[in-house]
Parts: C-alpha cells; structure tokens; sequence
C-alpha cells in the first residue's frame, strides 16, 4: 500500500481523495432520486470509475515516479453533487402531473334496420322563429294570468 500520510502525505490524501470523488459520483450516478437524464447518469458512473480507478492504481499498484495530479478530481465530484441537488428541488418544486383522463364511452349509433323491418321515424322538425332584423324589439311571451282563490 502506497499510503503513508508522514512521508507522502499530498500524495495520500490526493489518493484518498480520489477514492471518495468516485465513489460519491458512482453513488449519484447510480441512484435515480434526482431524475437526472440517463445521459447525465451514465457521466456519473464512467467518471466516477475513473476517479475510483485512478485512486486505486496510485494507493495499491503505483510504485513510483511521476503521477498526475487531475484538480477536476475536487471541482468535478462538487459540481456533480450540486447538480444532483438542485435537480432534486426542482423535481420536488414541480407540481406533480394530472393523470389523464380516460376514454369516455360514446353513445352507440343507432342500428340499420333488418331486412324486411320498417325504418324508424326520424323526429318531427321543430320550427324555427323568423328572423328579426337587427335592432328590432325581441318579442317577449306573455305573462301568464293569475288566479284568485
């Protein structure tokens, strides 16, 4: 293990440091509470295996020489957890969808008539009223006369 905080201790914590960028974007790219678009997620959980990855190779395979120091690795995991936050408020301010409403049955057409029935009676056409020029008093019913008892 290539972790000693005494000799090394930019180097350790940087791998530390590493370890826990990844896995906390791991986490966030795997959990879906955010309704972050699976674009975004996929991000997460490629880069955060990077992170995870990286960190490992320099605390456990690294034997020495030049190493490089990627500062995202600090900027990234902060942006992402940002992300993941105001995603979740906005999901929550955002009122929740009415469900839509379902067909509604229609009345059923009325059938043909059987060979050798009558058809049915269509309904007697009610009269309309003249048309009154514009302008022109509309004729009013007249009152109903009252009764004494």
């Amino acid at each position: 293990m290539n972790l000693d905080f005494g000799a090394e201790p930019l180097f350790s914590w940087y791998v530390v440091l590493l370890f826990i960028s990844g896995a906390a974007m791991l986490i966030l790219g795997v959990i879906n509470a955010s309704g972050l678009s699976k674009g975004w997620r996929a991000f997460n959980v490629i880069a955060g295996l990077g992170f995870m990855g990286y960190g490992i190779y320099l605390g456990f395979i690294f034997q020495g020489g030049t190493y490089i120091v990627f500062f995202k690795a600090f900027i990234l995991p902060v942006m992402v957890v940002v992300n993941f936050f105001r995603s979740l408020s906005r999901r929550k301010a955002m009122p929740a969808p009415y469900p839509m409403a379902g067909q509604q049955p229609m009345a059923a057409p009325a059938p043909y008539p059987m060979a050798g029935q009558q058809p049915m009676a269509a309904p007697a056409p009610q009269p309309m009223a003249a048309p009154q020029p514009m302008g022109a008093p509309v004729p009013q019913p007249a009152p109903a006369p009252e009764r004494t008892v």
